[in-house]
């Protein structure tokens, strides 16, 4: 009876199926699957939206169970927002990154140079490879999500740098009042978003005399126009 006592008092030893027991669904070694997750997952919502994709369909796609997911991520929506911010969050920093460095640059602002500098990184974002362009559609959908999670969420990713913009738009344009620029940079952003998601009738409207045309030659035009209608006359 003694040594039953010692052996029920004694700490239980600490093998690889107890710890399997104390902590179910928790990987031993975390790897790359987290990443995997949210990459796999990236594209996925930018082909199907976020209630054409199911939980099962980004497991399959990460070659991971289920249970894997909700360890690293509470729901599908938690999911969801974590993509989001994640590369909509370098997307932002960059931008505030190309906005310092005109600031300090010594040189006198432009509407152009601003314009050129806020859309940059979304451009350069569309062409860095499978993921990027994915984001680029996820951006599309949210976009034209009414719902006030999508509002929230596109104003916790967002805001900070496009206030600045419009700041620093509204030194350059004094005579334009800031919320007319904030307007017009709303006008911006559906525009790029439109053109950079390959939705414009680009070839029937120059009645096939342009069938493809290079993103720095987009980015030109679209900094051109973009700029001139910033800047024109309030009406």
């Amino acid at each position: 009876m003694e040594a039953e006592a010692q052996a029920a008092a004694a700490p239980e030893k600490k093998t690889e199926a107890t710890e399997r027991r104390r902590k179910p669904g928790r990987p031993r070694k975390d790897g790359n699957h987290r990443e995997t997750i949210l990459n796999k997952a990236e594209i996925a919502f930018a082909e199907g939206g976020y209630a054409g994709i199911s939980i099962r369909d980004i497991a399959e796609r990460a070659g991971v169970n289920q249970g894997l997911i909700r360890y690293y991520f509470e729901s599908k929506q938690q999911l969801f927002d974590e993509v989001y911010r994640r590369r909509g969050g370098l997307l932002s920093g960059r931008r505030h990154v190309l906005l310092d460095q005109l600031l300090e640059g010594g040189k006198p602002l432009t509407v152009k140079a601003i314009v050129r500098a806020y859309l940059q990184p979304q451009w350069d974002l569309k062409y860095s490879g499978e993921a990027g362009s994915a984001f680029v559609r996820l951006q599309a959908r949210l976009h034209a999500e009414p719902e006030e999670h999508a509002l929230r969420l596109r104003r916790e990713v967002y805001d900070a740098s496009v206030k600045r913009y419009v700041d620093a738009l509204a030194k350059v344009l004094p005579d334009i009042p800031k919320r007319t620029i904030g307007l017009r940079m709303a006008f911006l952003v559906g525009t790029y978003l439109f053109m950079l998601n390959d939705l414009g009738r680009i070839e029937d409207l120059t009645e096939g005399k342009i069938r493809h045309i290079s993103k720095d030659e987009m980015l030109d035009h679209m900094v051109e126009f973009l700029a001139a209608g910033i800047q024109t006359a309030v009406p």
